[in-house]
């Protein structure tokens, strides 16, 4: 099995949502010997889609120039790494209710038409479909699902649209004011990994 690991919060030490994704990691190795794993932390700035990104990216492949090749240059790196993987693994914490930054800059690079998406008479077609996606989901005070929840449906719906229909959310919701959430979602992982072996 290949996973593809994307993690989004600004912390490192002491991050929840990277400690539950270290915890699904472990149980997804022991479980699928040999686990091939690619990690790309966002810690590491993902460049925002600009005039340049868009204009080589409505070029068509065989006439871009070195430069507009440049500019999707991360997008195409970041797309292989996704088209690679079998599972995605994405660990989000909340920020004001919704996706970090980079998270939104990483959508944004692997969001591209006729790479990940086209569209046909009857709408939009995703092109990544047949592969899962597991979200570990933490917030300090919002649930999930909640009516201020703006990232759980974001989420689901994006990766719907490129095609990863198939979509887990472990959620560890809520923890700064429930002392049981963090092992509500280690029980999570375990769930999942049962129903994956199921």
């Amino acid at each position: 099995m290949k996973v593809l690991r994307i993690d989004s919060s600004a912390a490192v030490d002491g991050s929840k949502g990277r400690m539950l994704g270290d915890r699904l990691i472990d149980s997804l190795a022991r479980a699928n010997a040999p686990l091939q794993v690619t990690e790309r932390d966002l810690v590491e700035s993902i460049p925002h889609v600009d005039q340049e990104w868009i204009a080589a990216n409505d070029t068509v492949p065989h006439a871009r120039s070195a430069a507009q090749k440049s500019a999707l240059a991360v997008s195409d790196a970041l797309i292989e790494e996704l088209e690679q993987a079998d599972m995605l693994v994405l660990t989000v914490p909340l920020y004001n209710f919704t996706i970090p930054a980079s998270l939104k800059a990483w959508i944004d690079q692997v969001c591209r038409f006729n790479r990940t998406f086209r569209y046909d008479e009857s709408g939009p077609v995703g092109m990544l479909a047949g592969k899962r996606a597991v979200v570990v989901f933490v917030s300090g005070g919002t649930p999930l699902g909640s009516g201020y929840d703006f990232a759980s449906a974001y989420l689901r719906h994006i990766l719907g649209f490129i095609g990863i229909a198939d979509v887990t959310f472990i959620a560890a919701d809520g923890h700064l004011r429930d002392e049981a959430a963090l092992a509500r979602a280690a029980a999570g992982i375990d769930a999942f990994m049962r129903r994956l072996s199921a």
